[in-house]
């Protein structure tokens, strides 16, 4: 890690986030002050409040907390994007998946560029959500409001970060504008610059299949 240019973690989060032990904080900590790029996606988003949640927030502009947070299974529709280089080439699509929504940000969302937002509907913030099942008050009172799904950061020390809150059903990666968008997000993490069309791909259905852990 200490010659990577960039770090993605795509692993399990909560209490159990391999990246918060003590040792392993500490080490991010040292990396990230050195302009190190971050990116974090689906169950990787979510730390617990306190310092995991603190350093998330200084890292890639924000976390999911539980409870404050919610995960239901639900198909956003992406239709515009921002002036972004994460956002290059990428199309309108609309996929289902296990979408975080209502992030733990910065105060005010400073510095936080939203990349995927869509409005939930009524039926989405009542849930059920995937756990707990919810619904929770200050979720439904949010009704009408856009929700971001991804965003980025370009933090004080020169590194950047990201947060992609799907990547639950893996079959997912099968459409290029979900891969596009991570992608674009991985690269610009590295300080690279992303094509103006974005990352190119090609991924078949026999491709996703490959290196499958045995169910």
């Amino acid at each position: 890690l200490h010659d990577a240019d960039a770090i993605l973690l795509y692993m399990d989060g909560g209490g159990g986030h391999p990246a918060i032990k003590p040792e392993r904080l500490k080490l991010l900590g040292e990396l990230m002050a050195k302009g190190v790029g971050l990116g974090c996606a689906h169950y990787g988003v979510e730390v617990p409040a306190g310092d995991p949640g603190e350093a998330w927030k200084a890292w890639i502009g924000g976390h999911y907390e539980h409870q404050f947070s919610c995960n239901p299974m639900w198909t956003p529709e992406y239709t515009t994007f921002p002036d972004h280089p994460i956002a290059n080439g990428v199309g309108p699509f609309s996929i289902r998946d296990e979408w975080y929504m209502n992030m733990r940000f910065r105060p005010e969302r400073k510095g936080v560029i939203p990349i995927l937002s869509a409005v939930p509907s009524d039926d989405v913030r009542d849930g059920p959500y995937v756990y707990p099942k919810g619904p929770y008050q200050h979720i439904v009172d949010n009704s009408g409001r856009p929700e971001v799904m991804m965003w980025a950061v370009e933090r004080e020390d020169g590194g950047r970060g990201f947060g992609f809150t799907g990547g639950h059903i893996h079959n997912n990666w099968g459409d290029p504008n979900f891969r596009k968008v991570v992608l674009n997000a991985l690269v610009w993490i590295t300080g690279e610059e992303v094509p103006s069309g974005g990352i190119e791909s090609k991924v078949t259905a026999d491709d996703l299949k490959k290196n499958l852990d045995p169910k």
